[in-house]
């Protein structure tokens, strides 16, 4: 299976203890970034944080700082010096400075949380580097899957997800893909679910960010509300797994309890059970192969009655249909869909979209676009910068009446 190698044991101090893995996490300030802190923090003897990155949230950061004592800190779209808050501990401000220092040979694990395609650049230096990077920026996937997979296999790094579907799918597979007939996805379907079209025009954003069952941040919570999650989530399967897009299904379980299937050639169907917590896909990834005590909350089994499943509706929500052609196209298609969906969920959460405008969008500049079946990683990242100009564009020219 491409996503793994054989785990590498650390080089033991001469006291013949096992020395506690050096980890980097990139976006820490975000949902999945403190969620993994979490998990260190009660791991004190495998981890040690060597350092963290954010976009902008100062105080959070310095205050991570001051409890896990990192060799450096990077405020990214930061300005200033941090002066005594932050004795001893050496602050960047330019992302290339952060990408140097993943690849250090004092950096064992790199935890890739970052929110959209600015995580790309930091996470294939890591990789080009033969680190562990434990991700949950699927848009590194999402742009370019291809590129990175050859990239891991070139380099003998490590690729353990993040996320909670893929992570069930890889602790079902358990290192052993032969046999698979298809992959499951599961979905909660978002705060809209049994909605209609119409019924989605008036969408506000406090609506979208009211999510069922998961707490996470603004963007992937208005992913879930369109189902681009779940479209995203398939152009990751089908890199990560190696598995064609026709092997991939979704479907939709509002309970959050069964992550993800795997369904193989004898008819046998292994899943993942947990309640909706990113602690234990986070620890896994983290521990892997081995498995620890863990923070997150655990089933109760006396509680659970029922289990609930839906196909998706993927007329209401077309998103869904994105993801599979994307995946089966590869090349820029990736890239584009990526970078048009976060600016229109931008732009949506800024109230200057509709939200069914959202998809509509990304369906406009994926069509527009000029096509390129096997670009280079500045060539993607040339399609994605087009993709948002072109969705700013297509903003600017909606009539102003179809604006909340």
């Amino acid at each position: 299976m491409p996503v793994v190698t054989e785990p590498r044991a650390a080089p033991a101090p001469p006291t013949g203890r096992p020395r506690r893995q050096r980890v980097v996490v990139l976006g820490s300030t975000g949902s999945i970034g403190t969620s993994t802190l979490d998990v260190i923090s009660g791991l004190p003897d495998r981890f040690e944080v060597v350092g963290l990155s954010a976009r902008s949230r100062r105080e959070d950061l310095f205050a991570q700082a001051a409890r896990f004592r990192p060799e450096w800190v990077a405020l990214v779209e930061g300005d200033g010096e941090p002066g005594e808050l932050l004795p001893g501990v050496e602050f960047l401000t330019r992302p290339e400075e952060v990408a140097r220092r993943v690849q250090s040979p004092d950096v064992d694990v790199v935890v890739s949380a970052v929110v959209g395609a600015a995580g790309i650049r930091c996470t294939w230096a890591a990789l080009e580097a033969g680190k562990t990077v434990a991700l949950a920026n699927k848009e590194t996937l999402v742009v370019a899957g291809e590129l990175v997979m050859s990239l891991v296999a070139e380099r003998g790094g490590r690729l353990l997800p993040v996320d909670s579907e893929h992570s069930a799918i890889f602790q079902a597979i358990a290192g052993r893909p032969e046999g698979i007939e298809r992959l499951v996805l599961t979905g909660s379907g978002g705060p809209f679910r049994g909605r209609s079209r119409a019924e989605l025009n008036d969408v506000t954003v406090e609506q979208a960010l009211n999510h069922p069952t998961w707490r996470m941040g603004p963007k992937i919570t208005v992913d879930s509300a369109t189902l681009m999650n779940k479209a995203l989530e398939v152009i990751e399967a089908r890199w990560l797994f190696g598995c064609p897009p026709e092997k991939i299904d979704v479907i939709i379980h509002p309970e959050s309890i069964i992550h993800s299937f795997v369904e193989f050639v004898d008819g046998s169907v292994l899943a993942q059970l947990s309640p909706p917590d990113m602690r234990l896909p986070i620890q896994y990834a983290l521990t892997y192969p081995d498995r620890q005590p863990c923070p997150a909350r655990k089933l109760n089994w006396r509680e659970l009655s029922a289990f609930h499943f839906e196909p998706p509706d993927r007329q209401t929500f077309p998103a869904l249909d994105l993801g599979y052609e994307v995946a089966a196209r590869g090349g820029t298609a990736g890239a584009v869909l990526n970078a048009a969906n976060e600016v229109a969920v931008d732009a949506f959460l800024d109230r200057r979209l509709p939200f069914p405008d959202i998809v509509r969008a990304c369906r406009a500049v994926l069509d527009a676009h000029t096509f390129d079946p096997r670009p280079t990683l500045d060539g993607l990242l040339a399609a994605d910068r087009w993709a948002r100009q072109e969705v700013r564009r297509w903003t600017s020219l909606n009539p102003p009446a179809r604006r909340p």
